[in-house]
């Protein structure tokens, strides 16, 4: 019957209009759904469709707008045939929007009936990402539980760090011999967070050499970093009860250059000769410079960093190195605040709750059985 018809329309131009009529109806897109975009900030809609019945012959799908002050729709974009979503995220919140989606085929459109009206609107929550709410939540927990542990006077375990339970024997080793420390906060700027636990621990660094009226010398890259690690310095000792044993040599600028750097920290290791060198930050190729100068002139050395690749260089020519995590750990192993071991307990558990589901997971895996599927099935 379909077959006949098309005949006759090609055959009778008395056929014509319901010719057209019947083109209409099979080349238009169809069920054009509009909703706002789930989980996201506001001002975008999703504009979805049943394709053409001949989308095989479609050169493309126009989408049209027309929001509820207007009195015609406005063609704001188009897909290729086989694709029947299309977002339009260049409107308001707030305001009412219909849509048509028209399939152009042989340079003629055929237009499908007007959607459903939406308005967008920004969501409170992504409901996807409930798996990060249920972990700060935890996390909370666990924070909040050991900080008061720590705080009521309860000893939180905290394994042994070599390089850290050195600090005390480096101090002491540069106070019995009367010469000075070294301490390099490496080439990060301020907002490095390898350059901040470099802050951290030289805090309690300073402390100490505050107790054993020992000198500090502490050479800069950036402006920033040399403010605060002078700020960190005076600190200490304030904190210490010995603000007039500060000098305002011990922390200084040198260079922002990276090598010129290294040459300054080298000349400073050979004329002063400190009797330890601290190296604790961000570190690039100018570590195993500084390194192998300070191994040279015989210094106990301590180093530090997040570089992945610069941690050899530090292993070999250094006495002891904190790696990775390490660094982070130390301002609490050294300081014992409460706040801080709470953290870092805290964060200890929170990996080894994940590293446990990871494992469960991965035999389920192993084992073949699908967990979700058979929640679902219950």
């Amino acid at each position: 019957m379909v077959l006949l018809l098309v005949l006759l329309c090609h055959c009778s131009p008395v056929l014509l209009s319901p010719c057209l009529s019947f083109s209409l109806f099979t080349a238009s897109p169809s069920r054009i759904e509009a909703i706002d975009k789930p989980n996201d900030a506001g001002s975008t809609i999703q504009i979805f469709w049943t394709p053409s019945p001949i989308d095989s012959r479609v050169e493309s799908y126009i989408v049209l707008r027309k929001a509820e002050s207007d009195t015609l729709y406005q063609r704001i974009g188009s897909t290729i045939r086989g694709v029947s979503l299309f977002e339009d995220d260049e409107i308001e919140d707030g305001i009412v929007y219909t849509y048509i989606v028209a399939a152009l085929i042989d340079g003629v459109q055929y237009s499908s009936q007007q959607s459903n009206a939406v308005s967008s609107g920004p969501q409170i929550f992504h409901t996807g990402r409930i798996n990060i709410l249920v972990a700060l939540i935890i996390y909370t927990l666990l924070l909040a539980y050991f900080v008061y542990k720590a705080r009521s006077g309860k000893n939180l375990y905290i394994r042994q760090i070599a390089g850290l339970t050195a600090v005390e024997e480096a101090v002491g080793r540069a106070t019995e011999m009367g010469k000075p420390i070294l301490y390099v906060p490496g080439l990060g700027d301020i907002d490095w967070t390898a350059t901040i636990a470099s802050m951290n621990i030289l805090g309690e660094v300073s402390k100490k050499i505050a107790l054993y009226d020992t000198k500090i010398i502490v050479p800069n890259t950036w402006s920033i970093v040399y403010t605060v690690s002078k700020e960190v310095v005076k600190e200490s000792f304030v904190s210490e009860g010995r603000p007039e044993k500060f000098q305002e040599d011990y922390v200084r600028y040198v260079t922002e250059a990276q090598f010129g750097f290294a040459a300054a920290v080298n000349g400073i290791m050979i004329r002063e000769k400190p009797a330890t060198n601290f190296f604790v930050g961000k570190f690039w190729a100018e570590s195993l410079i500084m390194a192998e100068t300070g191994a040279q002139t015989g210094a106990f050395q301590i180093a530090g960093t997040d570089s992945v690749l610069q941690l050899p260089f530090f292993v070999t020519a250094c006495d002891y190195t904190l790696m990775g995590e390490e660094l982070y750990a130390a301002s609490a192993y050294l300081s014992r605040e409460p706040v801080l071991l709470g953290s870092l307990k805290a964060q200890d558990y929170g990996k080894l709750i994940a590293l446990v589901i990871l494992g469960g997971f991965t035999i389920l895996a192993f084992l073949g059985i699908n967990l979700l599927s058979l929640l679902r099935v219950q």
